[in-house]
């Protein structure tokens, strides 16, 4: 079975890390990213870089879009699993078309409600889910952190 994750350099990255490590023994991974050195970073595999854009220059996601439909048409992995962000989201529309298995699991950062990126992927995904037990609802599922501990609302607030 093959799985390609992707995420944005960062606190994304370093989640997608903690739930990839463990699959790698078990699955043929596949990664990408939107900074060359998170190939460093995984053991072995294959790497793709993702362009990272924002608004100011939101035109770079057409060619971006087109070029991540031809890397999964050549993997043609059985599931796609992103953290996000907006890169991500961007894979996962890509492999939503080809009909993948896809899996957004929103940052842990997104405390009070979903991110934008992880609204939009409520509509694509094969499966999301928070990090968050109180924000499990309408298709969206808690499942734990990836960080292995479980804080509440309450008590970030003490």
């Amino acid at each position: 079975m093959k799985i390609f994750a992707a995420a944005s350099i960062g606190g994304h990255w370093k989640q997608l890390l903690r739930i990839t490590k463990p699959l790698e023994n078990r699955f043929e991974m596949v990664y990408a990213s939107t900074h060359p050195k998170c190939a460093t970073m995984i053991n072995g595999g294959t790497f793709y870089q993702m362009s990272d854009f924002s608004r100011r220059d939101a035109w770079r996601i057409v060619p971006m879009f087109f070029r991540l439909l031809r890397i999964l048409w050549r993997e043609h992995p059985d599931a796609v699993l992103t953290t996000g962000a907006a890169p991500g989201l961007v894979c996962l529309m890509a492999a939503w078309l080809l009909r993948y298995k896809t899996i957004w699991v929103d940052s842990t950062a997104n405390a009070a409600h979903l991110s934008a990126s992880g609204r939009i992927a409520c509509r694509f995904a094969s499966r999301v889910y928070t990090q968050w037990p109180d924000l499990a609802q309408h298709g969206v599922f808690y499942a734990g952190t990836v960080w292995g501990i479980q804080e509440t609302k309450a008590e970030e607030g003490d």
